[in-house]
């Protein structure tokens, strides 16, 4: 199956154009487990896809890869129209400047501030100037809420101010696509409204294209132009959010949805 991951009423002119992210016929097995199988899709620029279905579907294994955490066993993996995989080192680094994920742990510096979390990669990797590299983690720090704590140690924050910080991190490296993995999964309830909100400020602001797993499926039904539900390392049932929640085709997408909502 190879989804449609355009809306069905087009291409909105105002989003860039192209398709940062195409896997093709990727499959990943762990020992004789096969996790991926197979798998073709391909995510236009600036549209926000949420991957849905149960733990062990295949969900993680894609950001992973596009992480380069881990390699395809199988098949091809383009960002940008430039490969991923199968390619040299060098390729594979080069490429990799233009993902940006946020994790279910926050894994910021915990020696560092706020502000030298933010700063760090783009002066290293990027080559950014120090200034630079502040004016835009100020403004980041400033759309995620936390200007007044960019001097503190992330052990002096709470789990969802962390959270925020390690969005803000991601999107300082300016990059082409954003992965987000779980990202609440690791916050107490009463913090997983405030990620939410600025990642869905993030959605409604920005033209990024974003690839977020999540079990939050309000979340997902909120920000998503498309949803995919996965099953056995497969897509079974692609489309918007209105027809994927409101009226699935396949039992499967029906089960699982009637089990998490």
């Amino acid at each position: 199956m190879s989804p449609d991951t355009r809306p069905a009423h087009g291409k909105d002119p105002a989003r860039p154009s192209g398709e940062p992210v195409r896997l093709e016929r990727v499959t990943k097995r762990f020992g004789d487990r096969t996790v991926l199988d197979g798998l073709d899709f391909s995510v236009d620029a600036g549209r926000h896809v949420t991957l849905i279905g149960p733990s062990g579907s295949g969900k993680t294994t894609i950001l992973r890869l596009l992480m380069t955490l881990a390699e395809p066993d199988e098949g091809t993996v383009t960002v940008d129209g430039e490969r991923l995989f199968p390619a040299s080192g060098k390729q594979v680094r080069e490429v990799r400047k233009k993902i940006g994920m946020v994790f279910q742990q926050f894994n910021l510096f915990p020696n560092m501030t706020v502000l030298r979390n933010l700063t760090e990669a783009p002066v290293t990797v990027l080559g950014m100037s120090r200034d630079a590299a502040e004016e835009r983690a100020r403004e980041l720090l400033e759309t995620v809420g936390l200007t007044e704590h960019l001097g503190k140690r992330p052990g002096q924050l709470s789990g969802g101010q962390q959270q925020r910080v390690a969005i803000a991190r991601a999107l300082a490296m300016r990059p082409k696509v954003l992965l987000l993995d779980e990202v609440t999964s690791a916050l107490d309830p009463e913090l997983v409204a405030g990620v939410l909100d600025v990642l869905r400020d993030i959605a409604r602001s920005t033209d990024i294209t974003m690839l977020c797993v999540t079990h939050e499926m309000a979340f997902a039904r909120d920000i998503s132009d498309q949803v995919l539900m996965f099953d056995q390392g497969r897509v079974i049932e692609a489309g918007p959010p209105e027809k994927i929640f409101g009226e699935p085709e396949r039992d499967r997408t029906r089960e699982f949805l009637g089990a998490v909502l």
